[in-house]
């Protein structure tokens, strides 16, 4: 169960950037409500969302996550790139969220091999013995 948390955790990233993107950004309710004279408060976090997309700043801050997972070999930072990736990928950047999404991916199953895995009976010791 260990490998796959980041796997999950990933998939709760995916389904969050969703609903911010078709509960939040392209919902024509929640446009109408913010586009009034009196919008609610929280629109200002809409309209930074909105903005944060027009601006590719999830694309760059996702590509920059993953060129520093490519440098250092560390397993959260590799899951941060593919986390990265997810969201820009969800909320429109497609092109830089996709590339981060595969290099995160890729680095975090790299990591996740070179762990000791455990042998039959699941003490983890590789030991060779000359004779059956």
């Amino acid at each position: 169960m260990g490998r796959a948390i980041p796997w999950l955790l990933l998939l709760a990233v995916a389904m969050a950037a969703a609903w911010l993107r078709y509960g939040l950004i392209e919902s024509s309710v929640i446009g109408q409500a913010c586009s009034a004279v009196e919008a609610p408060a929280w629109c200002r976090w809409r309209q930074l969302l909105v903005l944060g997309f027009l601006h590719h700043v999830y694309g760059i801050a996702a590509l920059a996550v993953a060129a520093l997972a490519l440098w250092r070999r560390l397993l959260w930072l590799a899951w941060l790139a593919a986390a990265f990736g997810m969201f820009a990928l969800e909320l429109y950047d497609v092109e830089a969220g996709a590339l981060a999404l595969l290099v995160g991916s890729l680095r975090l199953l790299r990591l996740q091999s070179r762990q000791a895995p455990f042998d039959e009976d699941r003490h983890g010791q590789h030991q060779v013995h000359a004779q059956p």
